[in-house]
């Protein structure tokens, strides 16, 4: 197999590099933009490089009018970019090396199962965000594994124990939480590619991040589980460990978390209403040094 093209050089204190990467499969609202201004004054504060990317890989969902709403509301608030805009629909081969080495590592198996499946399990232990996956197809012999691929196309899962042992402790570091041991179990077996698009987001993130240099990811607290998962996939694939900066959620009035279903949180919405970008920095309340990231 020939070598991956996302591995980077793991350089010393590499100049600050922060992302946006949106999805196109709705408009922008006012947490997004939050986390777009914080990424972009980290940079820019330490003379780094603010990148964008758009994370297309649910093409069931994401349009280009919805992609393009992205580039009118960065230029609405005053957020350049540096290089050129990455598409995760355009790299599909960077992600099919990605899983291929996974496999050969023996801590990824293909997955047959439906969420109705997982749902009817009655012994599938629960994690944040609802039940996790219960192994039924990690158990599988290798017989009914090679029956079952014969004939239909599988997700695949990352095998946290198996991955976990040839990696041993992990840790990551928190913005505001600190140094974090990693804990991948709280998620169970992930799926690291689905059966329609062959990636998925933790494995397709960690890839990026490493192929366009990323030293710091700003993004919401929501993610923070995710970031467990995502420091075992950075060392199974040997790829440098970013610090994160998960920042608190924007909420509506209704003090629920923003979603792109809500048009009136949206950001085409606040340029119709004739509101100004500065408007929209007050009501978030952002202040200078909510983005830099705290000295040694």
């Amino acid at each position: 197999m020939t070598g991956p093209d996302f591995v980077v050089d793991n350089v010393d204190n590499p100049p600050v590099t922060t992302r946006f990467a949106p999805s196109p499969t709705g408009l922008l609202h006012r947490g997004h933009a939050f986390s777009a201004m914080m990424g972009w004054r980290l940079a820019r504060a330490s003379g780094g490089r603010f990148v964008l990317r758009i994370e297309d890989i649910d093409t069931a969902r994401c349009r280009p009018e919805h992609e393009a709403a992205i580039f009118d509301d960065l230029a609405w608030l005053g957020l350049d970019w540096d290089g050129p805009v990455w598409r995760q629909s355009e790299r599909s081969t960077a992600y099919a090396q990605a899983l291929e080495r996974l496999i050969v590592m023996g801590v990824a198996y293909p997955c047959f199962c439906t969420r109705a499946d997982i749902a009817a399990a009655a012994s599938a232990p629960h994690g944040p965000d609802g039940p996790l996956y219960p192994g039924t197809c990690r158990n599988l012999d290798a017989a009914t594994r090679a029956a079952r691929l014969a004939r239909e196309a599988p997700a695949w899962r990352l095998d946290v124990g198996a991955a976990l042992a040839r990696t041993g402790p992990l840790r990551w570091q928190d913005r505001a939480q600190g140094w974090q041991p990693a804990d991948p179990q709280r998620l169970g077996d992930i799926v690291i590619a689905r059966r329609d698009v062959g990636t998925a987001y933790a494995l397709a993130v960690v890839v990026d991040d490493a192929a366009q240099g990323i030293t710091d990811v700003v993004r919401g607290e929501d993610l923070f589980d995710a970031t467990h998962a995502q420091r075992l996939l950075q060392a199974l694939l040997g790829l440098p460990t970013p610090r994160y900066h998960h920042h608190r959620l924007i909420r509506g009035s209704d003090g629920k978390r923003l979603a792109k279903r809500l048009p009136q949180e949206t950001l085409s919405a606040w340029r119709v209403a004739g509101q100004s970008p500065a408007d929209l920095i007050a009501s978030l309340n952002l202040l200078a040094n909510d983005a830099l990231w705290p000295p040694d």
